[in-house]
């Protein structure tokens, strides 16, 4: 005698189980994805800056020139020093070192000589150099960190943060005009 197997199939709910798995597995995935790319947002940002910061001291170093950097909360630029008028100034037609924009969300924390600094939402306007009149003003305008053209530099911490979903990532200098980077300490 044979035997006859009853050929059979999947259920309705059977199936409906593994699409729920499948669905829930793939949602987990994605969103765990989506924390990352927000992450590595911020260490594209970091990387951004300390390459132009890099680049200002090389700068600095091979034509002996002063540069800082002004932060703002979620822009920067870099400024240099005119040593004939004895001020600070954009550096004009150069686009590298103009100002840039942080993308939404992302803001700067700044902390010099391990002292927190407050930063203002727009940039600082510059002294006129042509404006002869009499007035002496006690707020002179200096940047944030100074980049030396001895290489060296002002000592920084600056912390990218992303406040919504809890995120930071630091990037510290030293004196030498070094710069390591760090993970969410405060």
């Amino acid at each position: 005698m044979r035997s006859h197997r009853q050929a059979r199939g999947f259920t309705l709910i059977e199936l409906l189980v593994v699409v729920i798995i499948i669905a829930t597995i793939v949602s987990i995935a994605l969103m765990s994805m989506s924390l990352v790319g927000d992450d590595r947002e911020l260490d594209t940002e970091r990387q951004r800056l300390a390459s132009l910061i890099e680049a200002a001291q090389d700068e600095a170093t091979m034509q002996g020139r002063e540069f800082g950097l002004e932060l703002m909360t979620s822009t920067y630029r870099f400024v240099e020093f005119d040593a004939f008028t004895g001020q600070w100034s954009e550096i004009a037609y150069d686009e590298m070192f103009g100002l840039r924009q942080l993308p939404e969300g992302i803001e700067f924390e700044l902390y010099v000589d391990d002292k927190r600094v407050i930063l203002d939402a727009n940039p600082k306007q510059f002294e006129d150099p042509e404006d002869t009149g009499m007035s002496i003003s006690i707020d002179t305008y200096a940047p944030h960190v100074f980049i030396y053209a001895s290489g060296e530099s002002s000592a920084y911490e600056i912390r990218l943060r992303q406040a919504q979903l809890d995120q930071q990532l630091v990037m510290r200098g030293d004196i030498l005009g070094d710069i390591e980077f760090g993970e969410d300490d405060e």
